[in-house]
C-alpha cells in the first residue's frame, strides 16, 4: 500500500462536519466494501425476522383453528374430507398423512394390522420433520450474521486504523484533527457490524424458541392422535 495513496484518501475531515455519511465517504474503499456488506447484511436480517414473524403468528393460528375443530366432536373422517381436499401445513398436515396412512391400510384386500401402529407414527414423525425444516428455513443465516458480524467489522476497523496510521506517517502530522478522523471512520465498521450483529442474534433466539415450542406442539399432538388410532386398530384387530 502506497502511504502516499493512503494520506490521499485519508485526508483529514472538516471540522464542521463529522456526519456519518462524511465518515463513510472519507473511508478507505475497503473499510466501504466492508459497511456496505454489513448494511445488506442488516437489511437482510430484518427482511427475514418480519418473514417469521408472519409464518410464526400464521401457524399458530393455523394450529388454534385445527385443535378447535380436531376436539370439538366432529367426525375425523369427516375432517380428513375436508383437509385432504386443499393443501395443508403444521399440525393438519400431520393428521392427514397419519389418516392417510389408516384409510389405505383398511382399505386394502389383505386387512392385515401388523405394522399399521408403526407406519402411522412414521408417517407423522416425517411429516413433523417437514415442518420444522419448513420453520427453520433460512434461521441459519441469522445466526451466521450474529456471529460473523462483529468480526468482520473489526476488520474494517483494523484496517481503518492501518490506514489512519498510514496517513500520519505519510503527512508527518500527529495532530488530533489528523488521527481523530481516521479513528471515527475506522470505528464506524465496528458499530455497523453490531448493528447487524445484535438483532441477528436477539431474533436468532426469539425463533429457535418459538420453533421448539412448535415442535413439542406438533409431538404432543401426534403422540395423543397416536393413542386414539391405537385404541380403534385394537378394537377392529
Amino acid at each position: 500500500m502506497n502511504p502516499a495513496d493512503v494520506a490521499q484518501t485519508a485526508l483529514p475531515l472538516p471540522s464542521a462536519d463529522v456526519s456519518l455519511i462524511t465518515l463513510f465517504w472519507h473511508a478507505h474503499w475497503i473499510v466501504k466494501c466492508v459497511m456496505l456488506g454489513l448494511l445488506s447484511c442488516s437489511v437482510w436480517v430484518w427482511a427475514i425476522a418480519i418473514d417469521k414473524i408472519i409464518l410464526y403468528s400464521r401457524t399458530r393460528r393455523a394450529m388454534d383453528r385445527f385443535e378447535q375443530a380436531f376436539w370439538s366432536g366432529q367426525s375425523i373422517e369427516e375432517l380428513y374430507r375436508t383437509l385432504a381436499a386443499k393443501p395443508t401445513q403444521s399440525m393438519a398436515a400431520c393428521f392427514v398423512a397419519a389418516m392417510r396412512e389408516w384409510k389405505r391400510s383398511f382399505e386394502s384386500q389383505a386387512r392385515s394390522f401388523a405394522g399399521l401402529q408403526m407406519r402411522i407414527e412414521k408417517v407423522m414423525n416425517v411429516s413433523i420433520a417437514r415442518e420444522i425444516e419448513r420453520l427453520e428455513r433460512r434461521l441459519l443465516v441469522l445466526a451466521t450474521v450474529g456471529s460473523a458480524s462483529p468480526f468482520v467489522g473489526l476488520f474494517g476497523t483494523v484496517w481503518g486504523i492501518m490506514s489512519s496510521f498510514q496517513s500520519i506517517a505519510a503527512s508527518k502530522n500527529t495532530s488530533l484533527s489528523v488521527v481523530a478522523p481516521g479513528i471515527a471512520e475506522a470505528l464506524f465498521a465496528t458499530a455497523i457490524g453490531l448493528i447487524a450483529a445484535i438483532p441477528a442474534t436477539i431474533f436468532y433466539n426469539k425463533f429457535t424458541s418459538e420453533v421448539n415450542r412448535q415442535a413439542q406442539r406438533l409431538e404432543g399432538f401426534a403422540d395423543e392422535f397416536s393413542a386414539i388410532l391405537s385404541r380403534q386398530i385394537d378394537e377392529r384387530a
